[in-house]
């Protein structure tokens, strides 16, 4: 199952064994160099390593529109790059650190997905009004006219994290509910949440914002 790397004293992942247990979910062979298999449009097969691309909002609501999504969870230092280069679909990490092993971020991607997927969530608004929604996102650039420079920073942004959130009571230990939330006036509120959601942006991923 596990062999050491042929240019470094580590160990990683063997083919033979990842190659046979994907074959076995799908059903079929994925080929090989003389004769490649047939690539299954419906099918992400998802090796999860530190060295991937990025795993963000988009990518889970391209994956929730798949029919099926096989994962392979590296160990040691990681998987033999055969399986990377020719049986693998994608290659995804899910931040700029280094785990133990895929697993934990696979069970990430399943939940993320899995809440978008019609029926998951008991209010289907609850996965269109929050962090790096399409709604969020649509709501930032109407925050301020076009041709602003406020306009140009969401632009190019294209995403925001969610507005803050309150509960009752409407005062404790002193901090109040911004009295704005409590008045009754939807369209107020509504500016009130896309300006704080701005905010937030801007203060905890100033990055998402380009003026980081």
């Amino acid at each position: 199952m596990i062999g050491r790397s042929a240019a470094a004293k580590a160990w990683c992942l063997k083919p033979e064994p990842l190659f046979e247990a994907v074959e076995s979910l799908l059903g079929h062979r994925v080929g090989d160099a003389s004769k490649p298999g047939d690539t299954d449009l419906e099918t992400a097969i998802v090796l999860m390593s530190a060295a991937g691309k990025l795993f963000r909002q988009e990518t889970a609501r391209r994956y929730a529109q798949l029919e099926r999504i096989i994962f392979i969870c590296g160990r040691y230092e990681g998987v033999d790059e055969r399986v990377t280069e020719h049986l693998a679909t994608e290659e995804i990490s899910v931040g700029d650190f280094v785990l133990s092993g895929g697993e934990l971020p696979a069970m990430m991607i399943v939940d993320a997905v899995t809440r978008l997927l019609p029926g998951a969530l008991g209010n289907e608004a609850s996965s269109q009004n929050e962090s790096f929604s399409a709604a969020v996102q649509s709501d930032s650039k109407a925050l301020h006219p076009v041709g602003s420079a406020r306009h140009q920073s969401t632009l190019t942004s294209h995403v925001l994290l969610d507005f803050p959130h309150y509960t009752r009571p409407a005062e404790y230990r002193g901090w109040s509910v911004p009295e704005i939330l409590i008045g009754g006036n939807h369209a107020e509120v509504a500016k009130w949440r896309r300006a704080a959601a701005l905010e937030k942006t801007l203060r905890n991923r100033p990055d998402l914002s380009g003026k980081e």
